[in-house]
């Protein structure tokens, strides 16, 4: 099946010499939830940027649903819907005319019906008569988000988009998220709530310094990257993990009453049962015991620290 939207040999250098991307290939199936990670300062946005048409690529194509950006750019972009970090909207505007014209500048033949759905969907509609200045930010952020569905886009873009916005918002953001994914929109967001994007996503991609450093099923990097550890909480703290234990990946915490053991989940032979009895052989005792299994943000701070 052709992605819904391919990314070819994608860079981007200012005039400052900032090489912002480099050589990124990726593609993205449609109907998926696509959460694309990365610090600050990593691609992101400038990534985003192109697609959309905002940003020029010094190199590279872009094709949405088979339109190419450059080449057929009225029907590419009438595919892409996008929310961006800044809330840049007509502050005088009243949220109904603001949806409204934003339909209109895709070509779109009124469609009251659906404009009423979504602003419904995002809790909107009791404010349709409002000028957005007399708004509160989270809802003009649904503002945002509802013109970016006005023109009934195929790929949506979510720039950080419950960045500093209430919980409330939140949980109803990603339910209409779930719907417009079961419906077949695609979506690709970015994030900095991590647990936002092992949530929801149905794959992940991870970029620093403008390298596209890997793209995995969530539930496949989860299964391949993710460790368990095992904490011990010492009924008398050590100064230093001792020679015997050499064999073991071990790490002394909490000022030497913790000890911490990491395994990957998935060996059958994890060797904890003779840890246990070689602490025992040793005298060393433990009250507690903990695992916890590795969370995307581990996974991320991981690969990141590795590309530094």
């Amino acid at each position: 099946m052709r992605p819904i939207l391919s990314i070819k040999n994608l860079s981007k250098t200012y005039a400052t010499g900032l090489q912002a991307l480099k050589k990124v290939d990726l593609d993205i199936r449609k109907g998926e939830i696509f959460a694309l990670l990365g610090p600050n300062g990593a691609g992101k946005t400038t990534l985003i940027g192109i697609v959309c048409g905002i940003v020029t690529a010094s190199e590279g194509s872009v094709t949405a649903d088979g339109h190419d950006i450059v080449r057929d750019y009225r029907a590419a972009r009438a595919k892409i819907g996008l929310v961006p970090q800044e809330l840049t909207t007509d502050a005088f505007e009243t949220v109904w005319a603001t949806v409204r014209f934003s339909r209109g500048l895709f070509g779109k033949s009124p469609d009251p019906k659906h404009l009423e759905k979504v602003l419904k969907a995002l809790s909107l509609w009791d404010k349709r008569n409002e000028k957005i200045m007399t708004l509160s930010g989270g809802m003009k952020r649904r503002v945002m988000i509802a013109k970016a569905l006005s023109h009934e886009p195929q790929i949506l873009f979510l720039d950080e988009p419950t960045a500093g916005v209430d919980v409330e918002l939140r949980r109803d953001m990603w339910a209409l998220v779930r719907e417009l994914r079961d419906g077949g929109v695609t979506v690709i967001l970015t994030t900095h709530y991590i647990e936002e994007a092992e949530e929801m996503a149905d794959r992940i991609g991870v970029i620093n310094k403008g390298e596209l450093i890997l793209v995995e099923d969530k539930q496949t990097l989860m299964a391949k990257l993710g460790k368990r550890r095992l904490t011990l909480s010492l009924t008398e703290p050590l100064a230093a993990i001792p020679p015997e234990l050499a064999g073991w990946p071990l790490e002394l915490r909490g000022d030497g009453a913790e000890l911490e053991y990491a395994f990957d989940a998935h060996e059958q032979d994890n060797r904890i049962p003779k840890l246990l009895r070689t602490l025992e052989k040793l005298g060393i005792g433990f009250n507690d015991l903990a695992t916890h299994q590795s969370s995307l943000e581990d996974i991320f701070v991981s690969l990141v620290a590795r590309r530094a």
